[in-house]
């Protein structure tokens, strides 16, 4: 076969796609030149021929596929088209090479009261070291066993809870301890980013930046993981998402241990593992909640399928107090999804107003 047709394109090798996503009434799947850095969202016809772009087989032959699957036979422009996009975003092999993007300009960023200060050149060479150091800790049956002694931990401390919310009142009474149990907290922040980056190490991801984070007065650590979207399997997304709250949790069982060893009373050294145990286990289990810009909002989108998941929901809810006709033109998995997680997030949201108030009343009194 000759002419336009008969080529046989393929796409740089290193080129991602994602799965397909929920994005409003779309379905969309994500482009991206790791090279660059640059991305765009394409819908499923265009994935569906920009997938088999390999090499392998012709114009002719994918089209002859898209024909059997959309009913529809494309044309010489419409190839045009679509290879003149690929072409001009140069993702096609043997086209004019990627421009990588400008390097940064320093590792500091920003000014004082608010930036970033990149800590290491390379975060992906340096997480790969780490996740080779972990890796016999990284097992499914090491990973079980330790997941397992995190629940007995948060089970034991659920029945004490009496203790650790009057141990908490207590610390902040006491300036040198809330010193130590807030460095301690500083330092499981620390761990749950790096926790990230090698769980992305760990089922195929990259990690593009490690640094420092301050919007004074906080300063917080940072772990930027590239391509975690485009991780075919969705329990390797999720196990990326949860990492940071499980590392949390790993960082207090031998403080949970020590706590226990401990003979129940009004020790300091007691009260202020017990307010420790109370604020980080405080801080792995609301991670996992699923709002926005907690780590369980990320999983829920990663489960669903679905980016964006906040802001289309009440775009969605706005529309279809407006105009129901406009919103019944989504599709039904999207109604569900938008109007249940709107629901859903707003009932939340009170139930944590309260029982937040309920608690600080309690540590108050206590």
């Amino acid at each position: 076969m000759t002419g336009l047709l008969g080529h046989r394109p393929a796409l740089r090798p290193e080129v991602l796609l994602s799965p397909p996503l929920l994005d409003g009434p779309a379905t969309v799947h994500l482009v991206k030149d790791p090279v660059s850095g640059a991305s765009f969202e394409i819908g499923p016809k265009e994935h569906f021929l920009v997938s088999r772009l390999d090499g392998t087989r012709s114009l002719a032959e994918i089209g002859t596929e898209y024909g059997h699957a959309f009913g529809r036979r494309l044309g010489e422009g419409n190839w045009q088209q679509l290879l003149a996009l690929l072409g001009s975003r140069r993702l096609l092999a043997g086209g004019p090479p990627p421009s990588a993007p400008a390097p940064p300009g320093g590792p500091l960023r920003g000014g004082l009261l608010r930036g970033t200060l990149r800590l290491v050149a390379d975060a992906d060479a340096t997480t790969a070291r780490l996740h080779r150091a972990l890796r016999p800790l990284l097992r499914p049956a090491v990973l079980g066993a330790l997941l397992l002694g995190c629940l007995a931990m948060e089970t034991a401390l659920a029945v004490s809870l009496g203790e650790l919310l009057s141990a908490f009142g207590w610390l902040l009474r006491h300036p040198v301890p809330l010193l130590a149990v807030a460095t301690l907290m500083w330092l499981s922040t620390a761990l749950h980013e790096f926790a990230h980056g090698v769980a992305a190490r760990h089922v195929g991801g990259t990690v593009g930046e490690i640094g420092l984070r301050w919007r004074l007065p906080v300063a917080i650590m940072y772990c930027t993981v590239d391509n975690y979207r485009f991780l075919e399997r969705r329990r390797h997304q999720l196990a990326v998402a949860s990492a940071g709250s499980f590392a949390n949790l790993l960082f207090l069982l031998p403080f949970a241990a020590w706590w226990a060893a401990l003979p129940p009373g009004d020790d300091p050294t007691r009260r202020t593992l017990a307010a420790l145990l109370l604020i980080g286990s405080a801080q792995a289990l609301v991670n996992l909640i699923p709002l926005p810009p907690l780590d369980g909002y990320t999983m829920l989108g990663h489960g669903l399928r679905v980016t964006r998941l906040a802001p289309a929901s009440s775009g969605y809810l706005r529309l279809r107090m407006r105009d129901r006709t406009a919103a019944a033109a989504y599709p039904p998995r999207a109604r569900r999804l938008y109007l249940g997680y709107a629901v859903g997030s707003a009932v939340l949201v009170l139930l944590l107003a309260a029982g937040l108030t309920g608690a600080v009343w309690y540590a108050a009194t206590a």
